[in-house]
């Protein structure tokens, strides 16, 4: 896998050499866009909104929508003058704690792998980093694009994630929340309860893609001339827009979380253990439905 960016780290006097390359990958089953009757692409022109006629790229400028329908036009001179300088460098600023930072400023992880003659130093930042539980906050500029940057450790290796500015973020004043005094306490400690029982140390090889798999079964089936065989989904219930009660729910949940699974160790027939507010043990087994109140 070919490096996107070559430069260095770079904070107070020491430098780093290293090549960014990707951390993640897509798996999305993509689609083609066919004429039904023949089964041929289907091509995409420039139309112009006025006069509905294909405009060709060399007619075609950018603009900036200052208010609805009104545009200021820039040339390519405008783009070269913004554009910043394309350092080699990813020049970390600050050293924050890992909890400081809101989640939602993190975008996409890149994996900053240490080029001839830089492990060393790369392995002092590493370990130096997981001693003081430190990120390093800083600028990184691919292709001509400024970015803010995160660069964390996991495991042995550096994880630089491109960041979100906070212009960026929706402030959550936009909108109304419910305040904490509409819980009742009764309520509260029946979730955590549930909460409880549902505990499980995270394990992303557990969740798949669904829906993914399934259209891979009826593309290979189609392929042979077959319809794919496939398990119906469990449908979840429609949201009760008309008032619950909401305890009932909860004890509902409650008690199907109590439900042991067959053939599961260590669990008596007909024993039920008390739900607990601490992590649930291997032994509790999760429920058959997850049916939110």
């Amino acid at each position: 896998m070919a490096a996107i960016w070559k430069g260095a780290i770079s904070f107070g006097l020491v430098s780093i050499p290293v090549e960014l390359r990707t951390a993640v990958r897509g798996d999305r089953i993509s689609f083609r866009m066919l004429h039904a009757e023949d089964l041929s692409p289907v091509k995409y022109e420039r139309v112009c909104a006025e006069d509905g006629q294909p405009v060709p790229w060399s007619e075609i400028v950018k603009g900036y929508e200052y208010t609805k329908g009104k545009y200021v036009v820039l040339t390519d001179e405008d783009f070269e003058r913004a554009a910043l300088e394309g350092s080699r460098a990813i020049d970390i600023l600050d050293f924050v704690k890992q909890d400081e930072i809101d989640p939602r400023y993190f975008e996409t992880p890149y994996y900053l792998v240490p080029s001839k003659g830089g492990e060393r130093p790369y392995a002092l930042l590493r370990e130096a980093m997981r001693r003081t539980g430190a990120v390093g906050i800083g600028k990184i500029i691919i292709r001509q694009k400024q970015n803010l940057a995160a660069v964390k450790v996991v495991g042995d290796a550096l994880v630089l994630e491109l960041m979100r500015f906070a212009n960026e973020l929706v402030d959550t004043k936009e909108f109304s929340f419910p305040a904490a005094d509409v819980v009742k306490p009764q309520e509260l400690t029946m979730a955590e309860q549930l909460i409880g029982n549902l505990a499980e140390p995270f394990s992303p090889d557990k969740y798949t893609d669904d829906y993914r798999a399934n259209l891979m079964r009826i593309i290979k089936a189609k392929l042979k001339g077959k319809k794919a065989d496939l398990e119906p989904m469990q449908e979840s219930e429609p949201a009760d827009e008309q008032v619950f009660d909401l305890m009932s729910r909860l004890r509902e949940s409650l008690e199907q979380g109590k439900k042991p699974r067959s053939g599961a160790k260590g669990t008596r027939s007909g024993a039920v253990r008390a739900p607990r507010k601490s992590a649930a043990s291997k032994e509790r087994t999760p429920p058959k439905s997850r049916r939110s109140a």
